[in-house]
């Protein structure tokens, strides 16, 4: 029994990221977010994805940095899953309330704290959405993997990157240990892990992206099927 931890087509998404710049879509994002940081989520509606603590802790951020009022934006889009189930329909009633309520108390006439998104977008606009992200926010409770951390840090300019804040019980975070890593549990945590994230120097940036995307070019999912390929032939041969 072996682990073939899998990955994405590095190289690729970090050319769709480049070209996403232009985009219109990231262009009218620019616009409205003027010279604000936006911290970024992507996830499935769902329970195991962490989405209550990260809005919670998202609040509290602002509730113990007021510097940062007027500053940040937390944009959370999440597509509906399995929308005939209860408890994923109360799940969405919860995360709207908290959003709800953070906007409600915080938001100015200029400046909405909160953007939830409960929709889906194409890849290559995603991908400049991540690159356009200050922090990538990824949280999960329990995850096998989580391709959208290594998405996220795969779509980051190289010369400017953004910080991946990223829970310690995704999958993910056995590979990309130069993220700041969380308790998705402790909500306080993770609001100074974001305040961390927030000030930290741009070379201390430079030197953790540097570290995370070695990682991703040397382990894509070109090497994850070639060495999962490679050591099935292997095992025919042995049985043989």
């Amino acid at each position: 029994v072996k682990a073939y931890p899998i990955g994405i087509d590095t190289e690729d998404l970090m050319e769709a990221a480049k070209s996403a710049v232009e985009s219109r879509q990231c262009e009218r994002l620019r616009a409205s977010f003027r010279d604000r940081q936006m911290i970024i989520g992507v996830d499935r509606l769902d329970y195991s994805k962490g989405l209550v603590q990260r809005f919670e802790a998202f609040e509290e951020l602002l509730r113990s940095y007021p510097a940062n009022r007027g500053r940040v934006v937390m944009m959370q889009i999440a597509p509906p899953s399995r929308t005939d189930v209860p408890e994923y329909t109360e799940l969405r009633r919860r995360t709207e309330a908290i959003a709800g309520r953070v906007n409600g108390t915080y938001a100015d006439f200029d400046w909405q704290p909160m953007r939830y998104l409960n929709r889906g977008f194409s890849r290559p606009t995603l991908a400049g959405f991540f690159r356009h992200a200050r922090i990538g926010f990824v949280t999960p409770l329990r995850d096998g993997m989580n391709l959208v951390a290594k998405e996220y840090v795969a779509s980051q300019n190289a010369r400017d990157p953004g910080v991946l804040v990223l829970s310690r019980f995704a999958g993910a975070a056995q590979e990309l240990t130069s993220a700041v890593l969380v308790n998705p549990y402790d909500v306080e945590g993770m609001a100074e892990a974001l305040q961390t994230a927030l000030v930290m120097p741009a070379e201390e940036r430079r030197d953790r992206y540097k570290d995370m995307i070695r990682t991703l070019l040397d382990n894509d999912v070109h090497h994850w099927r070639e060495t999962f390929v490679a050591d099935l032939q292997m095992a025919g041969v042995e049985a043989a």
